[in-house]
């Protein structure tokens, strides 16, 4: 009933789009383009087997930002060139990392440094030691106690098994489900929440610098999947000036499990640790975010439809589906609609991100630098506060560009294929996404759903009031074994899936383009 309910009033909403019009000979070569000629998986390889992770701010993401100028340019592509960001900090690499349990019993442990956290000098041994450091008071009741050890600072985790496959797509029922509203307000932040991420950050610096001043040896935490998975982040501090603590790892949850029963037996557990990480400069340094464009060539080619993906990954695999697969899909849109001849009325604009994973970092300052922000909080511990959690924005001051993008089409849920698209509560958009959706009814992507979806680099365009849109994906096994993980590898990736997504985002993006208007904009609240 929900969906009916959904399906009506958009049925009404959309009478004024009945006539909705778009180019079918172009969608037809955009289709012939992307399913005969792809080089979508090429473009995958390079980032991925080729270049390697790319964290940001490392070396490999300054050699990606290299490479994809130089495949825009040869491509045909106007105006390509990067964009400096700051507050990104020092580039930090890792090459190489062991552990070893050489008693009770000889065994090797599979465990992965957290990134922008030291490494050690050469192997280095002692005693595990289960503790907790959660608070002041954890800090001063194990001052001089510690001296020498590797400290596991997690409970043991009891294996549960996964009671449904690891690889999903979407089948009828999970689309219908994407077609409800929920009506539940979730939007605004839970004070409690709130509370203890202000409490983790003061208490990160100094646990830092307690676990140096005490001696310890390394820390290790659980790996928050089962099956061998390694799920690593960051830790220590990507700033200059900033403590960044002793070396810290996580462990696969059942090596881990392993040794915390021994401690449990109060065996004494000898372990062995080498790990090759270093910082590559004591200075913060800049980022950059890489933008091309296709020109746009009528009377309204000063305003830009947007396109993009972030192109930082994390360390421990290749970055592959989080997000080499989004970035291989954008650059191959753009390619498509260059092989076409595409001649677009507005500006067509791709850009790679830097500094996603650190917290839209890259997109935020783009949007910051061109389309609009908010000024800043008066209040310090509101000032403080990372933007997403601030209560009251304030006013948002518009830039050059506010009134110019059209909209911004996002990428970053792994590599399957696109179901649809999220209308982030955009009414007025939905009939005329359902209208571009149905030249692709045969491959997959059947629904538009006014849900909103957040986290990824869509945020920072709809968060000023610019159109910004997400793709609904197949999941994949993207959120059982690949995010953030070792296993983020090109073998996780769905060649045919790439060449679907890449053939949808180049029409959505072409008709955004040759539309008279721009695309409509939802009410914009300021608070």
């Amino acid at each position: 009933m929900k969906r009916w309910v959904l399906v009506t009033a958009l049925l009404v909403a959309g009478a004024a789009h009945a006539q909705e019009k778009f180019d079918l000979d172009m969608i037809a070569k955009i289709r012939q383009e992307a399913f005969a000629r792809s080089q979508v998986m090429k473009t995958l390889d390079h980032l991925t087997d080729v270049i390697g992770p790319r964290l940001t701010n490392s070396p490999s993401m300054l050699e990606a930002n290299r490479w994809t100028r130089s495949k825009f340019s040869e491509w045909g592509m106007a105006n390509v060139h990067d964009e400096a960001i700051d507050d990104l900090g020092r580039s930090w690499v890792f090459t190489d990392a062991s552990m070893d349990m050489l008693s009770p019993r000889a065994m090797p442990l599979h465990a992965l440094p957290k990134a922008w956290t030291p490494g050690t000098t050469g192997p280095v041994e002692g005693e595990a030691m289960f503790v907790k450091l959660e608070s002041k008071d954890d800090l001063a009741k194990w001052k001089g106690k510690l001296k020498g050890k590797i400290l596991f600072t997690d409970d043991l985790r009891a294996y549960k098994p996964n009671e449904k496959s690891d690889f999903q797509r979407h089948d009828h029922d999970s689309l219908e489900e994407l077609l409800s509203y929920p009506l539940a307000d979730d939007r605004k932040m839970d004070p409690a929440m709130i509370a203890r991420f202000r409490s983790r950050m003061e208490l990160a610096p100094l646990i830092n610098q307690y676990l140096i001043d005490e001696g310890v040896l390394a820390t290790v935490s659980i790996s928050s999947w089962n099956d061998g998975i390694v799920r690593v982040m960051g830790g220590g501090s990507r700033k200059a000036g900033e403590s960044v603590g002793v070396p810290s790892l996580v462990m696969m949850a059942e090596h881990y499990n392993t040794v915390m029963r021994a401690l449990e037996r109060k065996e004494p557990v000898k372990l062995r640790l080498a790990v090759d990480a270093k910082f590559l400069s004591d200075n913060n340094q800049t980022g950059y975010n890489t933008l091309a464009e296709i020109p746009g060539n009528g009377p309204q080619k000063d305003e830009v439809v947007m396109l993009g993906a972030h192109m930082d990954s994390w360390h421990t695999g290749a970055g592959a589906n989080d997000n080499g697969a989004g970035v291989a899909v954008m650059m191959e849109a753009m390619r498509i609609l260059k092989a076409v001849g595409a001649k677009p009325n507005r500006t067509i604009r791709v850009a790679l991100w830097t500094g996603e994973e650190q917290g839209l970092i890259g997109s935020q300052e783009y949007v910051k630098q061109h389309i609009g922000k908010f000024e800043e909080p008066k209040d310090p511990e509101q000032k403080a506060m990372p933007a997403f959690f601030r209560q009251h924005k304030g006013k948002l001051i518009r830039g050059q560009d506010y009134g110019k993008v059209s909209a911004y089409f996002n990428l970053d849920n792994g590599s399957g294929k696109i179901r649809g698209i999220y209308a982030q509560e955009n009414l007025a958009v939905a009939p005329i996404f359902a209208e571009w959706m149905k030249p692709w009814n045969d491959v997959g992507a059947t629904i538009v759903t006014q849900r909103n979806t957040g986290s990824t680099d869509h945020v920072s365009f709809d968060a000023v009031g610019v159109p910004g849109f997400q793709f609904v994906q197949d999941q994949l096994d993207y959120f059982s074994h690949v995010h953030h993980t070792d296993l983020d590898v090109q073998d996780h990736a769905v060649e045919a899936d790439l060449k679907q997504a890449a053939a949808i985002v180049a029409s959505f993006v072409y008709n955004t383009a040759m539309r008279p208007q721009k695309l409509p904009r939802k009410p914009f609240v300021e608070n």
